[in-house]
Order: structure tokens, then sequence, then C-alpha cells
């Protein structure tokens, strides 16, 4: 199935944080602190424990991340291919916007 760029629009108040998830993940699995700090040296935004958590266990639903086995007290996460799948063609989309703003903003 191919993803459809609104896929992560349709988690609501969630979308931008499993954005951010979703990049944090590209590199590598992470447990939630190591995404937290991912994510605030990225973006500049720091993400509460409801908020990550949250926006996890919605990511997970969708098995766009699954849970590797624990370290110690720490649940790493990893992307699966759906996931892949979602975030290029959420990047994609966010691409195609910017290259139109930016092209509008050089015309005024």
């Amino acid at each position: 199935m191919k993803p459809r760029a609104e896929d992560l629009a349709d988690l609501g108040r969630f979308s931008e944080p499993a954005l951010y998830i979703l990049i944090s993940l590209a590199d590598g699995p992470k447990h939630g602190y190591a995404m937290t700090q991912d994510i605030e040296a990225v973006t500049s935004q720091k993400l509460g424990p409801g908020t990550l958590y949250g926006a996890i266990a919605r990511l997970e639903a969708r098995k766009w991340i699954e849970p590797l086995p624990a370290e110690e007290r720490r649940r790493p996460y990893r992307l699966t291919a759906a996931g892949v799948r979602v975030l290029r063609a959420r990047l994609d989309s966010l691409y195609a916007v910017a290259r139109v703003g930016r092209a509008r903003l050089a015309e005024s």
C-alpha cells in the first residue's frame, strides 16, 4: 500500500511530534529519552513525556515503529518498512510545499 502524504496528519495534534519521532528514528533505534534529546537538538522543541509516549503509542499502533527488547529499563524503538515509506512520503510533501513557498517569496 502506497502511503499518503496526509497519513501523519491523520494523527491530529500528534502529527508534528509523530513526524519528529520518525525523523529521529530514521538514523537508528532510540529509546524515549534519546528521542527527546535528538528532537530538541534538531527542532529546538522539547516534547513532554505525555506527548512523546502518546505519539509513540499511535505510531506503534499503525505499525510505523516497533519496540525492540528492553535495554535495562529503557525500551528502544525502530522504524518499520511502513514507517520509512510514510516518512518519505511526508518529507516529499513538505519539500514540495516549501519549494512553492520559497518561489513565491522570491517573487515578492
